[in-house]
């Protein structure tokens, strides 16, 4: 059976950089690990053995038993539309601006690509682990909902009011007398819009079987899934971790990155005398409240929610390699593969 761990929290935080250090752990413990990101960056995309960047797999050729793909929202809902709709009309979907504007533009269909993505990866059986980097939308909510709201779509009243309930004859009746008129309508306003729009919604009405019954399967891996929340002890990050809690997701572990070292508290006192010095203490007496508010931090949010916190140290440089990412689970032994099910 694939374990799952979903890396999620809002943008900034380090998530991607997390989620990569985790799927080393694990490949190195012997497991054959897939990490999907969304968007690393270049030198990070390199410690992962990413020289090519795409949704198929890459193998690292430094670590034996890690993989890494990069989730392509374009690319994942052409092979939605092929794998859920006939093929000719699949063929129009992938064509389609309209189409195009649902994958790459909306946040819940982002989501949702990178959702069933990880479902076919899952299903695959090749993986022992897979570790999933989320789309940050709505501070990584949007992913853990995209299956309920994609299949509201696809099979919301909207869309089944205005394509009907038996396609066959409906799409008849429509090309009989809708197309006719939308194309008078189109000739008004300089452009075929209307006929356009009316013909993408029969199309992806077509996908709504396939689609619902996907998202169901992926709802259940995400019920299966471990998850991470990836934070940093400022407000705006904080509020986004406490929301996964305030609409039901209980993460395995909250982890808060870039924690200033506790060491740093011994500056609340004056280092050394002199008046050369006094900016020097002061300094170093703010970064120790820091590191104060910090701690208050974590332990109020902790109290608040009773789940598990780790703290990952602030680095002075981002990890660009595998000992770079093998130094953050090396500092936080809160964050392990054990207390991940892994």
């Amino acid at each position: 059976m694939t374990g799952v761990v979903l890396v999620t929290g809002g943008g900034g935080v380090g998530k991607t950089t997390i989620a990569a250090a985790v799927g080393v752990a694990a490949a190195e413990a012997g497991h054959e690990t897939l990490v999907l990101t969304v968007d690393p960056a270049r030198r990070l995309a390199t410690a992962l053995g990413l020289e090519q960047l795409g949704n198929h797999p890459e193998p690292n050729p430094k670590l034996k038993g890690l993989s890494a793909a990069m989730l392509d929202s374009a690319a994942s809902w052409d092979a939605i539309a092929y794998r859920h709709a006939p093929a000719d009309i699949a063929e129009r979907l992938v064509t389609n601006p309209l189409f195009d504007a649902v994958a790459t533009r909306f946040p819940s269909g982002q989501s949702y690509a990178a959702a069933e993505e990880m479902t076919v990866h899952i299903e695959s059986g090749k993986w022992d682990v897979i570790v999933v980097d989320t789309p940050p939308a709505s501070g990584g909510i949007e992913f853990f909902a995209s299956p309920t709201r994609m299949r509201e779509l696809v099979g919301g009243r909207l869309l089944r009011w205005l394509t009907g309930a038996g396609l066959p004859g409906r799409r008849g009746l429509f090309n009989l007398a809708g197309r006719p008129a939308l194309r008078l309508a189109d000739t008004l306003l300089g452009g075929p819009l209307l006929e356009q729009v009316a013909e993408f919604l029969f199309d992806l009405r077509t996908t709504y079987d396939g689609i619902s019954a996907k998202s169901v399967d992926i709802e259940q891996h995400l019920r299966a899934a471990s998850t991470v929340v990836v934070t940093t002890a400022d407000p705006g990050p904080l509020r986004e971790a406490l929301r996964f809690h305030e609409v039901g997701i209980k993460p395995a572990l909250v982890v808060f990155n870039r924690a200033l070292p506790s060491e740093w508290l011994a500056h609340e006192e004056p280092l050394v005398d002199g008046r050369a010095a006094a900016a020097l203490n002061e300094n170093l007496a703010r970064w120790a409240l820091e590191v104060r508010r910090q701690e208050d931090s974590r332990a109020d949010f902790s109290g608040r929610v009773a789940t598990p916190v780790a703290a990952v140290p602030w680095l002075a440089d981002a990890p660009v390699d595998l000992e770079g990412l093998r130094a953050i689970l090396a500092g936080s032994p809160e964050l392990s593969l054990d207390r991940l099910g892994i």
